[in-house]
């Protein structure tokens, strides 16, 4: 899949998105921040937005409500924002993501920033849309409620009944539940006012020596901006680059989806274990890394790839390729990767007021 963003003519220039609750199910908001504005930033595109889901004010806000509601799970213990920590780089922090009634599920929360431009989900792809997404994740291993229980338990609070009627014109249902969900992840979940936003809109001062010797790297020495490329930091595809293929029963990712050796979204590149390329907007908060959380630290990370992943029958050596960087390049490229922070997401995930 093509990436939907335009590029500047400066990032042209260089070749170039769960708390956990205490014992009452409530998430602490996260510290107040810069003013939250609404929408994607104003040099990305509008996502598209389903035409059977538009977007309302209303909506939105009912969706945050949604979000971090605890209620919404099995035993109250959790709320979708339970595997999406802002300060974790949305996700949990966690090698593995746990869910609702003590399980331990077997990949890490993905990070979600502009997970609006996105056209499918989870680490290997099987969902089609945000709303499958969060219908999958509500009542499954995540949160692994009963759907229809939820809502009528929803339909019983006079502040969400209200809501409801208003945004949909009747009370809730699963399917409205996530519509709501969706549309707020599609109002909300951007990051484009990272230091790096700054340098390439023109602030030539933003970053330092060492991050723009890692923008350098990155884009040519490195060949990291062949799968993180664009503003949005992924190619949107499937790519085995070796992580957890030495286990007696590896995770196939991607080939779990496909059913077979031929991965479509990837041309002819083989899908066995294989995993969608994470955006690496907030990256330097998202440890532990890749699928499976088997990598401590970025810089471990960066080694890694830059190394030529983990050999196995499936690797994707189209792009991987042990590099020969030496320690000051991977810490230039470290230091790059520390420029894309995201700086809004404390005032876009302060907790919202629950009806009771």
């Amino acid at each position: 899949m093509r990436n939907v963003l335009p590029m500047t003519a400066l990032a042209a220039a260089i070749g170039w998105g769960c708390g956990a609750p205490d014992g009452d199910g409530s998430i602490e908001a996260p510290t107040e921040a810069a003013p939250f504005v609404p929408g994607p930033p104003e040099d990305f595109e509008r996502p598209v937005i389903p035409a059977d889901n538009p977007q309302t004010p209303e909506k939105v806000a009912l969706g945050k409500q949604l979000y971090f509601d605890a209620r919404l799970s099995a035993d109250g213990s959790r709320s979708c924002y339970s595997c999406h920590l802002v300060e974790n780089g949305l996700t949990d922090g966690k090698p593995v993501a746990e869910g609702a009634l003590g399980r331990v599920l077997t990949r890490s929360s993905p990070t979600l920033w502009n997970i609006a431009y996105h056209s499918d989900f989870y680490w290997d792809g099987r969902s089609g849309s945000l709303e499958a997404q969060a219908m999958a994740a509500w009542t499954g291993g995540n949160m692994g409620a009963d759907a229809e229980a939820v809502v009528a338990d929803l339909n019983a609070i006079a502040g969400y009944r209200e809501q409801f009627e208003a945004v949909f014109g009747g009370p809730a249902t699963p399917e409205n539940v996530v519509g709501a969900i969706a549309a707020f992840e599609r109002e909300a979940f951007y990051c484009g006012d990272t230091v790096y936003d700054s340098w390439r809109r023109g602030e030539a001062s933003a970053i330092s020596v060492e991050a723009m010797r890692g923008a350098e790297l990155f884009t040519a020495g490195a060949g990291c901006a062949t799968c993180h490329s664009g503003v949005l930091f992924t190619d949107m595809k499937y790519h085995n680059v070796g992580i957890g293929m030495d286990a007696e029963e590896p995770d196939l990712g991607r080939g779990r989806v496909t059913e077979d050796e031929a991965c479509s979204t990837t041309e002819d590149e083989p899908c066995q274990g294989a995993f969608k390329t994470p955006t690496l907007r907030d990256i330097s908060k998202s440890a532990p890394y890749f699928h499976d959380g088997s990598v401590a630290t970025l810089e471990e990370a960066v080694r890694l790839m830059a190394s030529g992943g983990l050999d196995n029958p499936f690797i994707d050596r189209d792009e991987l390729q042990d590099r020969n960087l030496d320690d000051a390049q991977i810490a230039d490229l470290v230091a790059f990767l520390g420029t894309l922070d995201c700086q809004s997401g404390p005032a876009i995930f302060a907790a919202p007021d629950l009806p009771e």
